[in-house]
């Protein structure tokens, strides 16, 4: 689905439209990948249907796990549900103040032990994989996917009946982009800001050799 023209007067007015949040690689990657980026501006009015909370669901579902234990648990919640309201009172309050408007609000919980009992070591970095995936479906439906630290799991645990041996782990926002969404001005900086990461060579680790000096791995100019 088309983003909506920019808003004149709108405090996102200088994002001039979606690509341009386009990530600026240094070798080429998927658009969907390279065009996925983590917005507070929601379009208050979007729903999404029964078929598109079904994808996004059943791409986490094809998530790789260790030993297939499928650790990720998702809540629920559309906006608008008891399920979303509850979600968005265990925010942090700059969360809440754009999370609401969100069309669906999900807990996501990895069950970090197993049916006997055993700790399942991998199983959060397993949940992070599943929303990872999501979000790439998320973009190849027009969508977009912000997950969020700041919100209360001991809240969360009080307000909803977790499995044993579940845990929450994040709160991710989905819904459709809109440039003319209300923000707080420190909010809306954000959202206008450059994208940055840090440069491949700094991700690397490099193994020492027996001289002491690092071996060089080679990046070319990446």
């Amino acid at each position: 689905m088309p983003e909506r023209a920019w808003g004149f007067n709108s405090p996102l007015a200088h994002v001039f439209d979606v690509s341009s949040k386009s990530a600026q690689t240094s070798v080429p990657i998927h658009p969907l990948l390279a065009d996925r980026w983590s917005p507070r501006g929601f379009d208050a009015e979007h729903k999404l249907d029964d078929t598109e909370v079904a994808a996004l669901l059943e791409s986490a579902r094809w998530t790789a796990s260790w030993g297939n234990s499928q650790p990720w648990r998702f809540i629920l919640g559309h906006r608008g549900d008891s399920i979303f309201e509850r979600i968005v009172k265990n925010l942090k309050p700059n969360n809440q103040t754009w999370a609401q408007h969100a069309s669906v609000l999900m807990v996501v919980c990895a069950k970090i032990k197993n049916d006997d009992g055993e700790p399942q070591r991998w199983a959060e970095y397993d949940a992070g994989q599943a929303v990872a995936t999501m979000t790439v479906q998320a973009r190849h439906m027009g969508l977009h996917v912000h997950q969020m630290a700041g919100f209360e799991p001991d809240g969360i645990e009080s307000a909803f009946t977790l499995p044993e041996g579940t845990v929450p782990v994040t709160v991710v926002a989905v819904g459709r982009f809109d440039s003319e969404a209300d923000l707080p001005e420190k909010l809306a900086e954000r959202e206008r800001a450059t994208r940055q990461r840090l440069a491949v060579q700094d991700l690397l680790i490099v193994d020492p050799a027996p001289t002491g000096h690092p071996r060089p791995i080679e990046v070319g100019r990446l």
